[in-house]
């Protein structure tokens, strides 16, 4: 049979979002710690954990191997002696003398990685549902987990964390991402995951909007009417730079902002038309807001502006409206319920949205309820 090779990547931050990058070797063959090849050119990269890299078939297999440049060459080194020995009958001695990683230390060094690679919020998502696994799973190494702790894991979110079954689903699957870097895979059947209802997206409705806005005062019109209108996620709007408005074409961009140390979800960079009405809106805001910050809805300070959610509550406590019916991803929601409605083709509103896959769009494919519908039906059953 034919030799395996597994390969050594680092996944570090590139302009173009994280990548799994070719690692730099010595002229003694030895991996030159935190240097990787990046389009072409060496670059020193201190960020991010190494990996390596095999094929399984058809399928690639990645495995987390932590941040030591020559403790991953090691494991690679081994994983490749390994993967030959099984190729050709052979018995080996597995990884570390027996073979098993503690549960909790690469629990701890998954989350350093996740920290560094992902943001707080998420960071935070993943901590909360491996806290949670380690706690329902009694096993001590990595190798011991078995399909029954994953069923037991789900009972326990479900029973004793008392979770919705929405967060059941999201918690069992960032486990099953944790274990998959982990190159543990095959666990779960289909039908073991935690089930849930899918929700159907709510909206504003036109007359709820119309008390709303009444009620805002100049800024607070603009706030909402620009979530309203682009679509955009809080911190897209948060870090909205007036470099990415461009009012000859009404556009606005969502882009990254190195400066800042952010970037858009799943690093995808995106441009939104937006309504005559709001460029002329954009335009008045713009000659009354501080011409050396770049923000286009910045604080004081020129920071980031943080509290557009509780802003939103006090107008609508305002209007004399329920605060509890208005959150700000509902105007998202709305804004592609609209542009389905109008007619927008899926995959235009699709690229709007950001998504990554046109399942996530489908769900704002809702029924009208407007008056035109119920003439329709009015007329086909006169």
């Amino acid at each position: 049979m034919a030799n395996r090779e597994v390969n050594l990547t680092k996944r570090v931050q590139t302009p173009h979002g994280w990548r799994y990058c070719r690692v730099v070797l010595s002229t003694n063959g030895r991996v030159k710690p935190d240097y990787v090849h990046v389009n072409g050119h060496r670059e020193r990269h201190p960020e991010g954990a190494y990996y390596l890299e095999w094929r399984e078939g058809s399928k690639r297999v990645r495995l987390s191997v932590g941040k030591d440049a020559q403790d991953a060459a090691t494991r690679r080194l081994r994983k490749e002696a390994e993967l030959n020995a099984v190729n050709n009958g052979v018995a080996v001695v597995p990884e570390n003398g027996n073979g098993r990683r503690s549960v909790a230390a690469t629990v701890a060094e998954y989350l350093d990685e996740v920290k560094l690679t992902k943001k707080p919020k998420t960071y935070a998502a993943y901590g909360t549902a491996l806290a949670y696994f380690t706690e329902s799973c009694r096993k001590l190494n990595l190798e011991e987990i078995d399909r029954k702790d994953l069923l037991k894991f789900s009972a326990f979110l479900r029973d004793d964390k008392e979770q919705s079954p929405r967060s059941c689903w999201n918690k069992f699957s960032n486990v099953m991402t944790f274990l998959k870097t982990q190159g543990i895979r095959g666990l779960a059947q289909k039908n073991d995951w935690p089930r849930f209802t899918e929700e159907e997206p709510e909206i504003y409705e036109r007359e709820e909007l119309d008390k709303l806005f009444k009620a805002c005062d100049v800024d607070e019109r603009l706030w909402y009417e620009f979530f309203l209108m682009t679509g955009m996620r809080e911190q897209e709007v948060m870090y909205t730079y007036w470099s990415d408005v461009n009012f000859a074409a009404s556009t606005v961009r969502v882009s990254h902002k190195a400066d800042r140390g952010w970037t858009p979800k799943a690093y995808k960079e995106r441009e939104i038309p937006i309504p005559t009405k709001l460029v002329k809106s954009l335009k008045e805001w713009r000659k009354k807001t501080d011409k050396n910050c770049d923000l286009v809805f910045p604080t004081a300070g020129s920071n980031p502006k943080l509290d557009f959610l509780d802003s939103l509550k006090a107008v609508a406590e305002r209007a004399k409206l329920d605060k509890e019916n208005f959150w700000l991803h509902k105007f998202r929601s709305t804004f592609a319920t609209w542009s389905l409605w109008a007619g927008v083709d899926l995959r235009t509103v699709q690229q709007w949205l950001g998504h990554s896959d046109m399942e996530s769009t489908m769900r704002y494919l809702k029924p009208s309820r407007s008056q035109h519908v119920r003439d329709k039906v009015n007329e086909i059953f006169a």
